[in-house]
């Protein structure tokens, strides 16, 4: 059996994919996010940093907790987060790789294909389309058994709902990691079957 996922790859550094570091840093696990761009890796730590820091202002109003300690806890978050512009660097020592980048086939194909070499044997792939079919993705890459959708939804630091999505190659013990995952960083996860759309 696989053990749980504690470090993740997040490609594109978007709205999606900087929810879904964030979502993940906030639940304990570390995560390499990547972007070719720069600037949006700089706009996404500092929409994680408020939005880190928003999820506590009930608390320091309460004075459940001061300022100072608030800052502290999301400095902790930050730290678990490092960018990267290349993905190939970026997935050498991950347990699953989440694809949140434009919803263009050949694009995607482009990615997989080219971290599909650079990940770990052990590494799950999975991408967040939510209009392109994942049996349509995973023709890039070897480890089809391995390959799955996680659906997330926007905002996904506020949207509880995460789609599990299981293409028709996906393994059973892939599809319980993604499940487990799911639940570690807070999700009501759906188990879906992969139809487009």
């Amino acid at each position: 059996k696989m053990s749980r996922i504690s470090k993740v790859a997040v490609i594109g550094g978007g709205l999606m994919g900087s929810g879904i570091a964030q979502v993940s840093a906030a639940a304990g696990l570390k995560v390499n996010l990547i972007d070719v761009k720069e600037a949006i890796l700089k706009t996404a730590m500092s929409t994680i940093e408020k939005n880190v820091f928003r999820g506590y202002k009930k608390s320091i109003e309460s004075k459940k907790i001061d300022e100072a300690s608030a800052r502290q806890e999301v400095d902790k978050i930050l730290a678990r987060i490092n960018c990267h512009a290349k993905a190939e660097d970026a997935v050498s020592d991950v347990d699953l790789v989440i694809e949140a980048a434009t919803e263009n086939l050949s694009i995607k194909h482009k990615i997989f294909a080219s971290i599909d070499k650079a990940a770990p044997a052990h590494t799950i792939f999975a991408s967040n389309t939510s209009s392109i079919q994942i049996k349509d993705i995973c023709t890039a890459v070897n480890r089809t058994d391995r390959f799955a959708g996680l659906h997330f939804f926007n905002p996904v630091p506020v949207m509880k709902l995460l789609e599990v999505v299981r293409g028709p190659t996906t393994s059973d013990e892939t599809f319980n990691a993604l499940l487990d995952y799911g639940k570690d960083i807070g999700k009501t996860t759906v188990k879906c079957k992969d139809t487009p759309g």
